[in-house]
């Protein structure tokens, strides 16, 4: 993967998280607002780059990709993460955006995700699960076009298929600077 990836969204870039990322990955996940969705983390620099460390082992091994959002002048807006990589799907999350972040970054982070993980990585399908409290992201994905395949007590459990992404891309296209293809198919 890339370092930086600037040739999927017109507004915001994606690059690899590094352990210069860590106040700013540690100032989002403390947030009270902005963690009460996501696994908790203490408010520990020292742990984070830690978790970082091993971080980039996953990602050299190809099992893990974890971002920073930016903006074209290189200001982060937040970050989002691909990783439980299984068979034909890959798992997304950590998605997380500044309060001051564009409306158009939600749209164009997914829709990177989805690029990514289907067509870059060639992943069939991914899988997401959602607290069943996070009603912002649960209807996002909803009219995104993920289908809930199952529930528990605090999670609705997501899959996006790359059939479905396709429908979905053709009515968010003007948020793709370079829309991706599957291989094989002609552009």
């Amino acid at each position: 993967m890339e370092q930086i990836i600037r040739d999927i969204t017109p507004h915001i870039h994606f690059r690899l998280v590094d352990t210069n990322d860590t106040e700013f990955i540690l100032s989002l996940r403390t947030d009270p607002q902005k963690s009460r969705f996501i696994s908790h983390v203490r408010n520990d620099l020292d742990a984070q780059i830690r978790w970082i460390n091993d971080y980039k082992e996953r990602e050299q091994q190809g099992t893990e990709y974890y971002f920073i959002i930016e903006d074209t002048h290189a200001v982060k807006i937040g970050t989002i993460r691909l990783y439980d990589f299984r068979g034909d799907s890959f798992c997304w999350g950590s998605w997380i955006l500044k309060d001051d972040a564009p409306a158009y970054a939600a749209i164009e982070s997914v829709l990177f995700v989805y690029e990514i993980g289907l067509y870059r990585l060639g992943f069939m399908q991914s899988h997401t699960d959602v607290r069943k409290d996070n009603h912002t992201v649960v209807t996002f994905l909803k009219n995104f076009g993920a289908v809930i395949t199952h529930e528990d007590e605090l999670n609705y459990y997501f899959r996006m298929t790359r059939d479905i992404y396709e429908t979905t891309k053709a009515r968010y296209r003007r948020f793709l600077k370079s829309p991706m293809v599957p291989a094989g198919t002609p552009a």
